[in-house]
């Protein structure tokens, strides 16, 4: 929780300086009654006195003064919510590496089935692009908030040699670039890619993530697959594809974004479900001052309404 106006928390001063003047009061008024009653009398004239009932008002009066005075102070809450100014780019792998079977059924199919859920649990004001690289980057689908569109493109994904993850993350760039050319306010972007290797083709990957960096859009990065993974090639030989993740967690943290690594397809759909939570969405502060001052009103009616019925006055 935080303060808006934190200047009004100095009204907290208020009800203790009400606490100090009642303590001292209290300690006067016992002093005199020592002093000037005859208390086996007093005990049987009055037999039932109040005790603690008689301090109970003032004690609920100093709580609605202080939820008063934390109310002024316009206290608020941070909550996440939708951002409809959002942009993602989703930059799919389609190297030859991706047929690896050690994921099943493959590792571009399953990476097609999480990306699925990535975009149903996305805000449905989210606009999301698609880029497809294996040696030179494509982009697929300019930046939408038709997610089923976006799921229809990443169904028709297809392999291709190379991996050119720079060139991707430049596409991404365009595609985010354009849109934020035609918006009126800043719009804020990311690039995620999905990736079992590291660049074989095109500009390297340093030079694209500074270019992301000082156009502020973040590049996180998914390392998908296992060391086991391996591939046919034309000729019927076998070659090992292992994941490559120190060359993508390289990314992520130069391109000031989050990394995964996921084995399993239940990992790449947490990877995703994770990512979702954060991206297409913003922090925003939502005032909660009204609950203090509501709660304060109500425990001062509380106060008067005991002191009326135990003592016959208000406190």
């Amino acid at each position: 929780m935080r303060f808006l106006s934190p200047w009004w928390l100095l009204a907290l001063l208020v009800p203790l300086v009400v606490a100090i003047v009642y303590v001292v009061a209290q300690r006067q008024r016992r002093g005199y009654a020592v002093r000037l009653a005859d208390l086996e009398l007093l005990d049987e004239v009055v037999p039932d006195r109040p005790g603690w009932r008689r301090h109970l008002p003032a004690i609920v009066l100093g709580i609605a003064l202080v939820a008063m005075a934390v109310g002024l102070a316009r206290p608020s809450i941070d909550r996440t919510v939708p951002d409809d100014r959002s942009t993602v780019v989703l930059a799919v792998d389609t190297s030859l590496s991706m047929a690896a079977t050690d994921v099943d059924p493959d590792r571009l199919t399953a990476a097609k089935d999480a990306a699925r859920v990535f975009l149903d649990e996305l805000p449905d004001e989210v606009k999301v692009g698609l880029v497809a690289f294996s040696g030179v980057a494509q982009p697929v689908l300019s930046p939408t908030s038709d997610h089923d569109l976006v799921a229809a493109a990443v169904d028709g994904l297809r392999l291709g040699e190379g991996t050119a993850i720079g060139e991707a993350v430049f596409a991404g760039l365009d595609l985010i670039e354009a849109v934020r050319e035609d918006a009126e306010d800043p719009v804020p972007a990311t690039i995620i890619v999905l990736s079992d290797g590291e660049t074989t083709q095109g500009r390297p990957d340093e030079l694209a993530v500074d270019e992301a960096t000082e156009r502020e859009v973040p590049v996180s990065t998914i390392a998908f697959g296992t060391a086991d993974g391996v591939v046919t090639v034309p000729d019927g030989q076998q070659v090992a594809v292992p994941v490559n993740a120190e060359a993508l967690e390289a990314i992520a943290e130069r391109g000031g974004g989050a990394f995964f690594e996921a084995l399993t397809l239940d990992e790449l759909r947490n990877a995703f479900g994770d990512l979702g939570s954060s991206v297409g969405r913003t922090t925003e502060a939502r005032e909660v001052g009204w609950w203090f001052v509501a709660a304060g009103l109500i425990a001062a009616g509380l106060a008067a309404l005991a002191s009326i019925r135990w003592f016959a006055r208000v406190p």
